[in-house]
């Protein structure tokens, strides 16, 4: 008797064992695909509301252009148009472009300062690495 309740037991043990893998497995598989899911649910609620926003943007952008349709149909605000944008003139104007004058200006001096910012980031990073390779040579002594 003692024989067949240590066969029992080795057979409940085996038993266990490939059940309790199983199981695990099982678990590990709704555990992971509940957490595929959840994200996934995530990233598209997180898309809807990126494309709600680009829909309220883009809604807005077509009342705009309505409008200005409108307008365009106005022949003196054609006019008018048509000289301000395309350098149109009425008999006997001048025309004279400032705002390029401007915005080149402004775009020369973003491009200067956008060389300082490289210039002195590199030069930082140099005085930093000289100062640690000075702080080593010290040591060294």
């Amino acid at each position: 008797m003692a024989k067949g309740k240590r066969s029992m037991k080795k057979k409940a043990k085996r038993r266990l064992m490939v059940f309790g893998t199983l199981s695990c497995f099982m678990i590990a598989y709704c555990i992971f695909s509940s957490t595929v899911a959840v994200v996934r649910m995530m990233q598209l609620s997180n898309e809807q509301k990126g494309l709600q926003a680009e829909l309220k943007m883009l809604k807005k952008d077509e009342t705009d252009l309505n409008v200005e349709i409108q307008k365009l149909k106005d022949p003196d605000y054609l006019a008018r148009y048509a000289r301000e944008n395309y350098l149109y003139s009425k008999d006997g104007e001048y025309i004279i472009k400032m705002n390029d004058l401007e915005n080149k200006k402004k775009q020369d001096q973003e491009i200067h300062l956008e060389d300082y910012k490289v210039v002195f980031i590199g030069g930082g990073i140099f005085v930093f690495l000289l100062i640690l390779w000075l702080i080593k040579k010290v040591k060294e002594k």
